[in-house]
């Protein structure tokens, strides 16, 4: 058996494959069959919500007692719905695979204003529901690069190191 490009593909491509495939096939299978050219951001968003069926996390409602509680300590009806990180990532790999599959830029129904939107949403209410935080992580600054943010003063010949320990 010949190596194939897809065994040499990262993981994130194999995904990003399988997603494109995923959402090729609910084009398929939309009533009216939907072309790619005529997708929509309302079209996404419909696809988003078709994929909360096979979600495997639980959102507590608000009248849950529950709600708001990162570990729970019984089970409860609350519906298992997409968690938001996975619906975050899976419309970045849908909107790189639309451009590499010939899709403008500026056409793209996955970079549409209505499915930020949708994205934040969810992303609150399930912050809320769960009693989880979704704060931006702070990426952490290789060493390196913290010195070359401090300008030496004219005159000091260039030596950075020194106006940091004395705090210049």
């Amino acid at each position: 058996m010949s190596s194939s490009s897809s065994s040499t593909s990262s993981r994130y491509e194999n995904q990003k494959r399988r997603d494109w495939n995923t959402f090729g096939q609910y084009l398929k299978n939309h009533r009216p069959p939907l072309s790619l050219s005529r997708c929509s951001g309302a079209h996404v968003l419909e696809f988003l919500r078709y994929l909360d069926q096979f979600g495997k996390t639980k959102i507590h409602t608000p009248i849950c007692p529950f709600y708001g509680l990162p570990n729970p300590p019984a089970p409860c009806p609350c519906p298992l719905r997409q968690a938001w990180g996975s619906l975050d990532a899976l419309i970045g790999r849908l909107r790189a695979a639309y451009e590499e599959n010939g899709g403008k830029s500026e056409m793209n129904p996955f970079g549409t204003r209505a499915v930020r939107l949708y994205l934040r949403e969810v992303r609150d209410l399930q912050s809320k529901a769960r009693g989880v935080s979704y704060e931006k992580k702070k990426r952490k600054r290789p060493p390196s690069l913290q010195f070359s943010t401090v300008t030496p003063p004219s005159g000091s010949g260039g030596n950075n190191r020194s106006n940091i320990t004395h705090g210049v």
